[in-house]
């Protein structure tokens, strides 16, 4: 394996474990990042940690403090159950547009290629830190593909500003690496609504595309329950299921 590549490797298991961290409040909201101490936590070189924290400043997790280093950023489960809503809702319409336009052979080959590769990672009879690293970065082509085919720059910049939002962006909410029996066959049915999603998209069913990836973004909804019963965070899980239920409806 080239160096760049072990590189790219680690800092995306780098991302995930600091993912993880955040949503089970093992770091905490205001805390201050010291990379010396999440590299010997994370076992990881400083050189992975500093461009995970780069990664995670950009999906709006951390902030950049003014004498440099970073905090974890705080947050709370409405804000965020009210950006993956919204997230759906864009990556519904980028869906029924890019069915309703047709699917070229070059997309084509692209989702397949995310599709295969997704299936290859899930196959596995329980996913570590390195498979739902890799899963991640596999996700977020996937979607990507997907939007970039819709042609929309509006839409493209509306996400991208819901991006900012920890957890909103596609994969954001994941199932963050834990002991919980039912995290890998989570990742396993999102997998198969890949499969679904790109079927509804090769067939040129726009209502059927955009409905898909509505109820796609339904599993990081779930996550967000979940996870608001294992991590401190700034609101309770009474304040989040008003919005989790609408949400879902």
């Amino acid at each position: 394996m080239a160096k760049n590549q072990r590189l790219d490797t680690q800092t995306a298991r780098v991302v995930v474990g600091l993912r993880d961290m955040i949503m089970k409040g093992e770091l905490r909201a205001g805390e201050r990042l010291v990379e010396a101490v999440l590299s010997d936590r994370l076992q990881a070189s400083r050189t992975p940690v500093r461009s995970a924290l780069l990664t995670l400043e950009q999906q709006g997790l951390v902030e950049r403090l003014r004498g440099g280093g970073y905090t974890v950023r705080s947050y709370t489960a409405r804000e965020i159950a009210e950006a993956i809503s919204v997230h759906a809702c864009l990556e519904g319409m980028a869906a029924r547009l890019v069915a309703e336009k047709g699917v070229s052979r070059g997309l084509s080959n692209r989702l397949q290629a995310c599709l295969d590769e997704g299936d290859r990672i899930v196959a596995v009879g329980h996913l570590d830190m390195e498979d739902i690293a890799a899963y991640l970065a596999n996700n977020v082509r996937f979607h990507g593909l997907i939007v970039e085919a819709a042609d929309n720059q509006v839409l493209k910049q509306s996400l991208h500003f819901l991006d900012r939002i920890p957890f909103a962006a596609a994969g954001g909410m994941l199932p963050f690496h834990s002991t919980r029996d039912d995290c890998d066959e989570a990742m396993r049915f999102a997998q198969r609504q890949h499969h679904s999603l790109v079927e509804a998209l090769r067939n040129g069913q726009g209502a059927r595309a955009q409905a898909l990836a509505e109820e796609h973004r339904q599993i990081a909804l779930f996550n967000l329950q979940h996870a608001t019963q294992h991590a401190e965070i700034e609101v309770g899980i009474s304040d989040a299921l008003p919005v989790l239920r609408m949400a879902s409806l």
